[in-house]
């Protein structure tokens, strides 16, 4: 044979099974189709419901001569029923000669050509029963309600438990289990962008390459570099993680699916990894996108010995799916994954290691300029007054994250709607602040005056010694409002974020927490349990010193303080001290020593300033609320003449009469 004779003709290529998918056009969704399994469920679970139903209208078989016997003794029998071929009827409870158990329905079969009709109506008719004759139709009737009845039991359950899950494409109940539960926001949805971010200016920064190689990946490839497969977003609760992940998929356009670590982990072993690996599949059909896996310390603990022991557990075949999807990238997925946490600490090391989270991005809470770039962010959103100061409430909201001040101005929105004010003043931001950080103003709460003078002298106290030391923060405002589980309060206004505390500081905040107690001891000539949250506060405040800051000359530069970095495969274990009882008694006495020091310089300070504390006191008394400009008015030798809480209500309801002098003639005629 020739070569050409060899040669066979090369078959065509074989077609892709299934819809081809064009550019730009999503995966369809499965086709869930019937096959003979489901045929075979269907028609047992007829058969079931058949057999029940037969078995709810069970019927005692009886023969003539028994039924000729009933009908013979009167008022035994209920009610007959007579067909072409059988009697049916139902007995008298309690019909003696019968079986107390037996069912009350009875049957009995005859032939026609044995019985004369006028002789079974005459034999009826002496028994005392409603007598009931079947045309023949109603035989056929009553077949078709004993079949048609299951039947459409078995339709209905049908429908309702199989067609119509696979018709919202989620495989059914049975099957959606594994299916993933992410919200899926593309393109046209999500409308966050980096200009709705404000605070984080370093994490908007560091994530802008990503941005850059989701929008142009050819860019990187030019070079071999490898962009970031994984994004861990690490700070404190409200800072913006979320925000952030949305204003990237923003910024680059490109679809987002959201989903939180809780929502793998299910009561059936092995769906957390299902799902995981469905979410990574449609995942990679809608390339280039984001994947965002918000708490994911819920799923990424590390894995080790714990209470809840061994290799098959839950939670570590999800973490083992997700290490094993990240790990399967490929350069051109176009597929990033974004995490958020705010327990770094305890993710596991195979999760964080380069080639998957490879880069940690944290998000802090924002400094001053962070805090007046958010809170302008959402003023956009409402109408300030022209006093309103957004450079003044960020100085008074360190520590506050970006959802704080959300709230705050919300609240403030709220305040000023509720007064009926054109728009938001000063007075509602600072009240927002304050409800957002202590709780609600209770001012309609009947105080006793004995407590009510101890609450005084006590906020007296921490002013004075607030406003006399150079090294504390300067004084905002002072209350002796109940405010949340507080009596009252003393407001610090600090010039800058501290990043470092120095030894002058701290010793000044425990000036100022014992300031309160010393006030009680010296002019109540008693004291009370309102200085718990103080004494709780300085003691922590001299532990950090001794334990972790090295303030301490006697225990020097040693840390004792906990070890806040987990090891590894005892992560569940309690802590344990690490000092021996020699150093524990070392550590009490130098603690009591420094809080000692503190309390013996405030109450020096508040004896050489007697007068001017009484004078802060019966003005707290009087005006209850008591702002810096007000306090610095007193300790420099001044009195206070603007209106107490009383004239401004009493001025407001002289102006509401005015406004209606219909109302005021007749109470002027009635004096």
């Amino acid at each position: 044979m020739t070569d050409k004779q060899n040669k066979r003709p090369t078959p065509p290529p074989t077609p892709p099974r299934g819809p081809i998918k064009r550019p730009g056009q999503k995966t369809p969704l499965p086709n869930y189709r019937r096959g003979p399994y489901t045929y075979i469920i269907v028609l047992v679970l007829f058969l079931l419901f058949y057999g029940i139903f037969q078995g709810f209208n069970k019927k005692d078989e009886i023969t003539w001569s028994q039924f000729v016997k009933y009908v013979a003794d009167a008022n035994q029998i209920e009610s007959i029923e007579i067909d072409e071929t059988k009697i049916t009827g139902k007995f008298r409870p309690n019909t003696p000669g019968r079986d107390p158990k037996a069912p009350l329905d009875f049957i009995v079969e005859y032939k026609q050509e044995w019985v004369p009709e006028n002789y079974l109506l005459e034999l009826v008719g002496k028994s005392g029963a409603d007598v009931v004759e079947f045309a023949p139709q109603r035989i056929w009737l009553s077949l078709v309600i004993q079949i048609l009845l299951p039947l459409l039991i078995v339709i209905a359950f049908f429908y309702f438990f199989f067609i119509r899950n696979l018709r919202s494409g989620a495989g059914g109940m049975l099957m959606s289990f594994g299916r993933s539960k992410h919200r899926l926001h593309g393109k046209d949805r999500v409308k966050v962008t980096f200009a709705d971010v404000a605070g984080v200016e370093e994490a908007k920064d560091e994530v802008a390459e990503i941005i850059e190689f989701l929008k142009n990946p050819k860019r990187f490839q030019r070079l071999g570099g490898r962009i970031p497969r994984g994004v861990l977003l690490v700070g404190p609760p409200g800072c913006g993680k979320t925000l952030l992940a949305k204003a990237i998929a923003g910024q680059a356009d490109v679809p987002f699916f959201s989903i939180s670590g809780s929502d793998f982990v299910e009561m059936f072993v092995g769906v957390g990894a299902s799902r995981v690996r469905d979410l990574f599949k449609q995942a990679k059909e809608n390339s280039p996108c984001i994947i965002f896996l918000d708490e994911v310390d819920a799923i990424g603990r590390k894995r080790g010995a714990g209470f809840v022991g061994g290799g098959h557990d839950e939670r570590e075949q999800t973490l083992n799916a997700i290490l094993v999807e990240m790990d399967g990238f490929d350069t051109n997925d176009q597929v990033i994954v974004i995490a958020a946490t705010n327990r770094a600490d305890i993710l596991d090391h195979a999760l964080t290691r380069p080639g998957r989270f490879d880069r940690q991005i944290f998000v802090p809470l924002p400094d001053l300029k962070g805090r007046v770039d958010i809170l302008k962010v959402h003023a956009k959103k409402v109408k300030l007054g022209p006093n309103a100061n957004l450079e003044r409430l960020a100085r008074g909201t360190p520590m506050f994250s970006g959802a704080d001040l959300a709230a705050i101005i919300n609240e403030a929105a709220l305040a000023a709607t509720m007064a009926n004010k054109d728009s938001i003043e000063m007075a509602d931001l600072e009240e927002a602040r304050d409800k957002v950080r202590w709780g609600r103003a209770k001012k309609s709460r009947v105080i006793d005056k004995k407590e009510k003078e101890i609450t005084a002298y006590h906020e007296a106290g921490h002013t004075l010694v607030q406003s006399m030391l150079k090294d504390a923060d300067p004084l905002h405002k002072v209350s002796i409002i109940p405010r949340g589980p507080m009596g009252g309060a003393t407001f610090a206004l600090p010039e800058k974020d501290r990043t470092i505390f120095t030894k002058r500081y701290c010793m000044a905040l425990l000036q100022v927490c014992f300031g309160g107690r010393i006030a009680e001891e010296i002019f109540c000539d008693d004291i009370s349990s309102g200085a718990q949250a103080d004494i709780q506060q300085a003691t922590n405040i001299a532990k950090q010193m001794v334990l972790s800051w090295g303030m301490s000359s006697e225990l020097g530069l040693i840390s004792y303080g906990p070890d806040t970095g987990l090891k590894d495969m005892m992560y569940l274990m309690p802590s344990e001290k690490e000092y021996s009882e020699k150093t524990a008694e070392s550590i009490d006495a130098e603690v009591k020593k420094i809080t000692d020091e503190a309390r013996k310089k405030a109450r020096e300070l508040i004896e050489k300033n007697k007068d001017k504390l009484e004078q802060i006191a019966q003005a707290l008394l009087k005006y209850e609320t008591l702002d810096a400009d007000d306090v610095k008015l007193i300790l420099e030798g001044g009195s206070l003449t603007k209106p107490t809480v009383g004239d401004l209500l009493a001025a407001e309801q002289a102006k509401s009469q005015q406004s209606e002098p219909g109302k005021e003639q007749p109470e002027q005629s009635a004096n």
